[in-house]
Formats: C-alpha cells, structure tokens, sequence
C-alpha cells in the first residue's frame, strides 16, 4: 500500500508502517480525538480500503491516538448537541460500520490505549482484537450522562467481553473504569508505564503471531468473531468448515512438511 498517498487523503489520520505492521493513529489532539462526522467519514475509507488487500503483506495493524492525554475521548458532544432523530441515526451507523470494519480486518489489530477512551473511544477500543492500555487510560460508556446510551456497539460488545450484568452496571452508573479494573475484567490484555513501551509490546505481539500462517490466523479470528453470534453447535460448525478449506491452502502444506522435516515453515499466505 502506498501510505504516502493514503495520508494525502485525509485530515485527522496518519499512517506508518514498519517491518509489516501498520500504525493508524488518530490525529484530533485538540479535541482529544474526538469522533466527529468528518473523522468518521476517513476512518471507514481508511479501513475499507485496508479490507479490500487480500493478498495484504501486513503482520497487523497497531490503532492509537495522538498525544498522551486521549486514545479517544468520545464522540463530539458538540456536534451531537444539534443532530435531530434522523441525523442521530445516520450518524450511530456510521460510527457502527467503523467498528465492524476494525473488527473484520483480515489481521491481528491492537488498539493502544493512553489516557481517556470513553464512549465511542471505548468502542473502537472493544473492535480491536486486543486492547494494551497504559497505567493513565481510562474507559468508560458515560452516554448516560448525556441522557444517551452507546451508539458504537457498546451495548452489544461490552456484554460480550465482561459479561451481561457488568455491562449493565458500567453502563447504566456512566462511571468511569480504571486500567486496572479494566484488566480485571478482561477488558485490557496488558498494561504498559509508558505509552513507548506499550506501543513496542504492540510490535512485539504482532512479531510473534507473524510467525504463524497468516491464513490460519485470519481464519482464526474469522471463526472466532462469527461464533461470538452463534450458538456453540453453529460455532462448531463454521469452525469445521474453515479448518477443512485451509488443508486445500498452500500454508498447510508448507506448515505440515516443515513439521516433519523440523525446520522453521516459510508461509506464503496462500
């Protein structure tokens, strides 16, 4: 991909990529990244775009926000605060649509959290396959305050990763969570002292599943989003379906007979 050319495109994004894995970093630090229409609008052409590479080299992508007071602090209350029923709507499914794009990139996604993600910041957080959050982040669905509720998936994805009644709880009280509840609840994977060395846990991660068929890994985390709707029986069936594809894959082949001849596997993707 030509990142260069990616970045002309947009105001409030910036993309870099090293050894294989993408940076998207979300570039509002004077509204500590806050999700207006307009960043909105560049996140689902960012990530669209990203999705339609399927024979993408990337290990995986890291997504984090400027500066060190805010992954993202929410949504724009100022731009909400005039939006009529009809504009509200439109502007809940474009937000919705940029989660479920983070969600299905075909490769590992890791959002680094630094300080305030709340609210939609807490949602684009949840679409990752994995949050890393330094010892100052903060999250929370405070839409209830607003006399709103979430409008980004939280309602749905929360539930999903701390369970039903302690959604509930955060959701209905629009209290703030800590790091460290956070990571107790299963919200967080690691917590970092600082944001550099979050970020280089990040590429760290990203390093070790790379060295695993980037097919396989895919396929993964395809079955495993898929079966978060799913009843286990229908889960198991998705399940059994991709692992039968992939021995139709080159990466199989590669992966068994490296086995068997002890050596390191050198996949393509294929």
């Amino acid at each position: 991909m030509n990142i260069e050319e990616q970045n002309k495109r947009y105001e409030f994004l910036d993309l870099s990529l090293d050894s294989g894995v993408l940076m998207l970093v979300v570039d509002k630090p004077r509204s500590l990244n806050a999700l207006d229409t307009k960043l909105l609008e560049e996140l689902d052409d960012c990530l669209s775009s990203l999705r339609q590479q399927k024979d993408s080299v990337l290990k995986g992508m890291i997504f984090t926000g400027s500066g060190e007071k805010a992954f993202i602090a929410g949504a724009d209350i100022k731009e909400m605060s005039v939006m009529g029923t009809l504009e509200a709507e439109k502007f809940a499914v474009a937000g919705q649509k940029v989660t479920l794009l983070l969600e299905d990139l075909p490769f590992p996604v890791i959002a680094a959290v630094n300080g305030f993600a709340l609210g939609g910041g807490c949602e684009m957080a949840m679409s990752a396959d994995f949050i890393f959050a330094t010892k100052n982040a903060v999250f929370g669905q405070p839409e209830v305050r607003l006399g709103l509720i979430p409008g980004f998936g939280g309602t749905q994805r929360l539930a999903k990763i701390v369970g039903r009644n302690k959604a509930k709880e955060i959701i209905y009280s629009g209290r703030n969570v800590s790091v460290e509840e956070a990571h107790e609840l299963g919200l967080v994977l690691r917590i970092y002292d600082k944001k550099s060395e979050m970020i280089k846990g990040a590429n760290e991660l990203l390093d070790q599943i790379a060295q695993n068929s980037p097919l396989a890994v895919s396929r993964a985390k395809k079955v495993m989003n898929r079966g978060n709707d799913l009843t286990v029986p229908n889960g198991l069936e998705v399940e059994s379906e991709q692992f039968a594809l992939l021995f139709a894959s080159e990466d199989m082949k590669e992966g068994t007979e490296a086995f068997l001849d002890k050596r390191s596997p050198d996949f393509k993707g294929k």
